[in-house]
């Protein structure tokens, strides 16, 4: 009599744990390559918590360079951190659509730092400044079939010079649309 209880107790807490719905979750650990009109970058995206990621990323952008008498274009390393709260993971799960790679809608803060390391263009002698920016965005993230994403964003923020450079303003915009593979 014992173990009929025991046995019915037992499919009783199995069958409401297999029931159990997991809350929705940014992925553990992704690693993937990106590139868009300004620029190629490799990043990493780690779980903080089921809806926020810390993403890093190492990468060249793409940059203007110019006075009142030429405008050349060119490439300048960029590191990243940003720390992404993706916040319509539950929706996107109760709508029957993919959270796979961070696929969902987000809100981050990007900073960002330009050394004066070397760069990338047909012209010599070009002054780049090492700057950092503080810039808060909104996005969105999308997964094409298994590993392929695409990402567009836009933020409103500020730089630091960290070199003696005089401007009107310390405004930074960011603007980004990006393909991508995820590894």
């Amino acid at each position: 009599m014992i173990s009929r209880k025991l046995t019915t107790a037992v499919l009783i807490l199995f069958t409401s744990f297999s029931f159990a719905q997991e809350e929705p979750s940014v992925e553990k650990s992704i690693f993937g390559i990106q590139t868009g009109i300004l620029g190629i970058w490799v990043h990493n995206e780690a779980r903080l918590t089921n809806s926020i990621a810390l993403r890093t990323e190492i990468g060249l952008d793409f940059g203007i360079n110019g006075n009142e008498n030429t405008t050349t274009t060119v490439l300048i390393p960029s590191i990243r951190i940003e720390p992404r709260w993706y916040y319509n993971l539950e929706k996107r799960i109760a709508k029957n659509r993919k959270i796979t790679n961070n696929s969902g809608n987000f809100l981050a803060l990007n900073v960002a730092y330009n050394p004066d390391w070397f760069y990338i263009s047909s012209k010599e002698n070009i002054n780049v400044i090492s700057t950092v920016a503080f810039i808060p965005k909104w996005g969105i993230k999308r997964t094409v079939g298994s590993h392929f994403t695409y990402e567009a964003g836009i933020g409103l923020g500020g730089f630091i010079a960290l070199e003696d450079y005089e401007t009107d303003t310390n405004v930074a915009l960011d603007l980004h649309l990006r393909i991508g593979y995820t590894f």
